[in-house]
């Protein structure tokens, strides 16, 4: 694919593992984007990715990078602690921003970036990539235009057993570093917390892609046999009803699905990895003519898709297909529901009062 003619200049924070795997590639192969910077404390990583990616300047220092003004967007890919701090202070200095999932760890601190943004024209999105998947891209479409009223959404994310053998072959091999810079808390240390802001945030999204607005959930949780798995009931805004179930990890391969009925048809479908860049198989089914339709997905990069669309938007005035702000808050107030019905031993959580950490 050529490149267009103007290209968005990207400064990548982070040059730990999601970076590597996904994000330098990615602004390098966008049609609209270009790898401007790369920024890290680590000095030994950042001088090996520049090696790898050769980005026109880099930074050991932050405020230094927020403060060129040839670069134009920031890809916040940090640890998850850091994201709405370091988001923010892109803001503040005019930047436009793509930050990883999920956007943060507590209702209160989204919320107020949340705030800073609206005194701003910057662009915001977060990395829910799975939203440029053709596939479940075709079937939001689908939901707006064919099946009428929703009834039922089922959703779930199994993450495999097996997940590392599988991505060892498909990723590049990480490099680390002894310099790089870590939350002082270790969110690893709580399994049920870190699998939930780091598998829960792509199930989440999704309902709320194809199912719309929460208002409130019933969930349990049980950790047995080396996993942990949660049984979420979720009331949508829209009155339709729904399920959420999230196991890490699964005994079997990696799926994560939909079922959903509605008035006038249904949607049914399996999403992969990411990194196999293989569209998930959606077949959404019409009562209007009887017929399935069945998208190919033939691009299906989605950290790549997801760069140029954010990048369309900001160059172009294009309508933002990525996960907003907004839906960066309902994600994490969503989370929040979710841990604090499991304290209550599954009790009704509406999301509108939650607040707190994950």
């Amino acid at each position: 694919m050529e490149q267009d003619a103007r290209l968005l200049r990207v400064g990548v924070l982070g040059a730990g593992p999601i970076a590597q795997a996904a994000h330098f590639d990615s602004c390098r192969r966008a049609r609209n984007a270009d790898l401007y910077a790369i920024c890290d404390v680590a000095e030994d990583l950042l001088a090996k990715m520049a090696a790898i990616h050769e980005p026109r300047v880099i930074y050991t220092d932050y405020d230094a990078m927020l403060a060129d003004p040839q670069m134009e967007a920031v890809i916040v890919a940090t640890s998850d602690q850091f994201h709405v701090p370091l988001a923010a202070k892109a803001v503040a200095a005019g930047k436009h921003v793509l930050v990883e999932k999920p956007l943060g760890i507590s209702v209160e601190e989204c919320e107020a970036l949340r705030r800073q943004l609206c005194e701003t024209d910057v662009v915001f999105q977060i990395g829910n990539n799975k939203r440029f998947d053709p596939g479940l891209a075709f079937a939001r479409r689908f939901i707006d235009e064919e099946i009428g009223r929703l009834v039922v959404i089922n959703t779930w994310y199994c993450d495999s057993v097996d997940r590392y053998t599988m991505t060892r072959n498909l990723q590049p091999s990480p490099v680390t570093s002894a310099q790089a810079r870590r939350p002082s808390a270790d969110l690893k240390a709580d399994k049920p917390r870190y699998y939930m802001l780091a598998h829960g945030s792509h199930l989440v999204d999704t309902a709320r892609l194809l199912g719309g607005a929460i208002a409130g959930v019933r969930a349990r949780l049980l950790e047995a046999f080396a996993s942990v798995s949660w049984a979420v009931e979720v009331d949508f805004a829209s009155g339709c009803l729904g399920h959420l179930n999230l196991v890490i990890p699964a005994r079997g391969d990696f799926e994560e699905g939909v079922q959903i009925y509605g008035e006038y048809g249904s949607v049914q479908g399996r999403a992969y990895l990411p990194w196999y860049k293989k569209a998930s198989e959606i077949e959404c089914y019409s009562a209007r003519d009887g017929l399935y339709r069945r998208p190919l997905g033939a691009d299906s990069d989605t950290y790549k898709l997801q760069i140029e669309g954010f990048a369309d938007t900001i160059l172009r005035g294009m309508p933002q297909q990525g996960a907003s702000i907004e839906d960066g808050v309902a994600a994490v107030r969503a989370m929040v529901a979710i841990a604090r019905s499991v304290e209550r031993g599954g009790a009704y959580v509406a999301l509108a009062e939650v607040e707190g950490q994950v």
